[in-house]
Parts: structure tokens; C-alpha cells; sequence
């Protein structure tokens, strides 16, 4: 019974199980006449009452093996690799999965899918940690509050919906250095244990994967087959497009048919997440915070709308990523604006750049490194034209 079904399992994976069960259960195999083996074994045992012990603890835990090996390989398969899951046999009355059994199955299914794939959807270990993101991102992100606000209501209101109509897509928009990629990381971190190392993260970035249009046909038989691979292999995806601004028009139309609304005659996409990172809308988005900054407002009390209204105008004006598809049929569920940075927003990336290298600061030592930094306008010097880009450097001019 045990044993056919024990052999039929992946080696490693029964090996580990075998050591993992070892103190469970009870021999149920006695009555059998012993051969003379076990005659000799039983008058070495008696001869040495402690070898003896050794011997019936062996035993014993080689019996509980033979005992529960079964049930506990349907738990593993289901665990693993999703299969029996249903299957109920019959068994001994009052048995149950040992809790500590269940704590060591745990560690195995965990054990297992770090080699890879370890069932049908791909990356088995999707956590979906949103409320990880939110605290990361209160944390670390510095002078986005609108961001921080769209992303995580965007995220976890796609992530609880039990059948979203389509994939996610979001749109960041705002100058270089104001943290458009470090959300992009942040949440491919917190939504796969192996973050942008996961089977389930794609990155492209238009120049280095696309860099010359001539060849604009293989890209786009690349991409497609890449993003159709992806989707059928996960049953949760995420896709980022840096320097979406610089993608040729016909990438944009292959990647259109992933985010519509999906049917049954489809491929299903609809769990899809598309983040697509651009510099378009920089300068708007500047022009508004400068306005508020010059009528003596908070940017806190910059209205999203404002923001959304001046981005598509600016869109409107360009071709390429702007004027795709993508917009045009309404298939950007967010637009997400990234504020310019000031001078005090430099000084806690500076902050945190200190302490990522676990090395001591001062105040002058962050005024220092902010005061590197060029801020413009000219006359109100206000916003960092780099952000936050290159401070982590700048901080090995204070190293020993």
C-alpha cells in the first residue's frame, strides 16, 4: 500500500519526507514469524539491552512510514503540485494529520517550490503582501502622497476582486528620479517572494530590449510570444515597461490585446497587472506644483483631477505611447502623477541611503549631500531636477 505509492513520488522530495515522518505512528506489521535474520538481531539486542532500544525505536519509526505514508503523500501532492486535492480515502478510525505533520509538510511544499516550478501555475509563491507595500511605500516613498494613495487603493482593489473584467494598468508619470521605478520594485516585492526575480515579472525597458525600429517585426513577435508565455505559466502576472514614452507604436498595438476585456474564447489575461513607467507629463505636473507652491499651498492639497486633466492634455500633443491605443480606447485604468522633489524630500532619500548601508549620519552630512543636488527654477531653486537619482553615490564622498 505504502510502498507503491512512496516510489512513484520525486526522489529528493522522498527522501526529505521519509526523515520528516520518522516519529510518527506505530509498527503495525507484528505476528509475522521471524526468519533467521531477526533471530540473530533479537539475541544481539538481548545480549545488549540499550542496542535493543535502538533497534525497536528503529522500527517503530519505519512503521509509522508504512502506517501514514499514503495520507500523507495525497497532502504533499495536493500542497505541491494541486492534484488530489479532492480525493478522500478511508482510513483507520480517529486518524488525523498529526498538527506538528502538517508543520513539517509546510516546510517541505516550501522547500520544494524554491527549485521552481512547483505546479501548474508557475510561481507558486504569489504572496500578495498589500498591506507590506503600503507600510514599505509610507515609509521609503518621500513627497507621493498621491502616488502612494493610487497605487495601493488600485492594487487592492484589483487583487481582492474575485473576477476582475480585465488586467490592471497603471500609468506613471513624472520626472526622472521622483521614485516611479522604486514603486515598480516595490511592488513586484511584495507581490512575489522572488520580486523582479520571479517567473511571473517581466521587465522591458524600450532602448535596451528595443533599441532599433528596423527590427521592429522580431520585437514584436518576441514580446508577444514572451507576454503569451508569461500569462499561460502564472495564474497572476506583472509586466513593466520603462521609458514607455520611447515604445514604437506597433509594441503598443501587440501589447493592446492583453489588457482588454477577456472572454471565454480568449486567452485569459484578466489577472494582468501592466505598469508602464513614463518621463511624459514631467513638466505639467511641475508647472502645477509650482503653482501651488507660488499661491502659498500645500502640495497635499493638489487634487489628483487637476493632475490627470493636465497629463492627457500634454498627451494629446505627442504620438507614440501618448497617442497608442492604450489611451485612446481607455484602457489605462490609473494615471499616477510623481511630484518633483524638494530640498527636504532629498534629504530623507539621503537618510535612507545611509542606513541601507548601515552606516552612521548627521544632519550636516544630509544637507550636505542634498545641497550636491541641482534644484530649479533658477530663481526659486524648489525641486530637485535629478529627484532622488544618484544620491545613494553621493554618499561615498562621506565614507572613511
Amino acid at each position: 500500500m505504502g510502498r507503491g505509492t512512496l516510489l512513484s513520488c520525486p526522489r529528493p522530495a522522498c527522501y526529505l519526507l521519509l526523515l520528516l515522518l520518522g516519529n510518527y505512528g506505530v509498527l503495525g506489521s507484528s505476528g509475522k514469524q521471524r526468519g533467521p535474520l531477526e533471530e540473530r538481531q533479537s539475541d544481539v539486542t538481548e545480549a545488549a539491552p540499550w542496542g535493543r532500544a535502538r533497534y525497536e525505536a528503529v522500527k517503530k519509526q519505519l512503521g509509522a512510514v508504512g502506517a501514514l505514508s499514503k495520507q500523507y503523500w495525497q497532502y504533499l501532492a495536493c500542497k505541491v503540485w494541486q492534484e488530489g486535492c479532492g480525493k478522500e480515502e478511508k482510513t483507520g478510525p480517529g486518524w488525523t494529520l498529526p498538527l506538528v505533520g502538517q508543520d513539517y509538510l509546510e516546510i517541505l511544499s516550501a522547500w520544494y517550490c524554491s527549485f521552481g516550478k512547483c505546479c501548474k501555475t508557475g510561481d507558486c509563491r504569489i504572496i500578495n503582501n498589500v498591506t507590506g507595500l503600503e507600510l514599505d511605500l509610507h515609509e521609503h516613498l518621500h513627497g507621493q502622497h498621491l502616488a502612494k494613495e493610487i497605487v495601493i487603493q488600485a492594487v487592492r482593489g484589483f487583487l481582492e476582486s474575485p473576477q476582475p473584467q480585465k488586467a490592471l494598468v497603471l500609468s506613471f508619470h513624472g520626472w526622472s528620479g521622483t521614485g516611479k521605478n522604486f514603486v515598480a520594485r516595490m511592488v513586484a516585492a511584495h507581490l512575489y517572494r522572488d520580486g523582479l526575480k520571479s517567473e511571473c515579472v517581466r521587465v522591458f525597458i524600450a532602448l535596451l530590449h528595443f533599441p532599433h525600429h528596423k527590427y521592429i517585426d522580431s520585437y514584436k513577435l518576441q514580446l508577444e510570444k514572451q507576454i503569451s508565455e508569461t500569462v499561460q505559466l502564472c495564474k497572476q502576472s506583472l509586466f513593466i515597461f520603462d521609458e514607455a514614452e520611447k515604445l514604437h507604436f506597433g509594441l503598443l498595438d501587440v501589447i493592446k490585446p492583453f489588457m482588454v476585456h477577456s472572454d471565454k474564447s480568449q486567452q485569459d489575461n484578466r489577472r494582468s497587472i501592466f505598469l508602464f513607467l513614463s518621463n511624459i507629463g514631467g513638466s505639467a505636473i511641475n508647472e502645477v506644483a509650482l503653482d501651488f507652491w507660488r499661491a502659498g499651498r500645500a502640495r497635499e492639497e493638489i487634487p489628483v483631477e487637476l493632475l490627470e486633466q493636465q497629463l492627457q492634455l500634454e498627451m494629446l500633443q505627442l504620438n507614440g505611447y501618448a497617442r497608442s491605443h492604450l489611451l485612446e480606447e481607455n484602457l489605462v485604468d490609473f494615471f499616477v502623477p510623481f511630484l518633483p522633489l524638494e530640498y527636504h524630500h532629498v534629504k530623507l532619500c539621503a537618510r535612507d541611503a545611509f542606513l541601507a548601508r548601515g552606516l552612521p549620519y548627521t544632519e550636516a552630512a544630509l544637507d550636505e549631500v542634498a545641497r550636491m543636488m541641482v534644484f530649479v527654477p533658477k530663481e526659486e531653486k524648489l525641486f530637485s531636477a535629478q529627484g532622488c537619482k544618484s544620491v545613494s553615490q553621493r554618499i561615498n564622498y562621506f565614507l572613511p
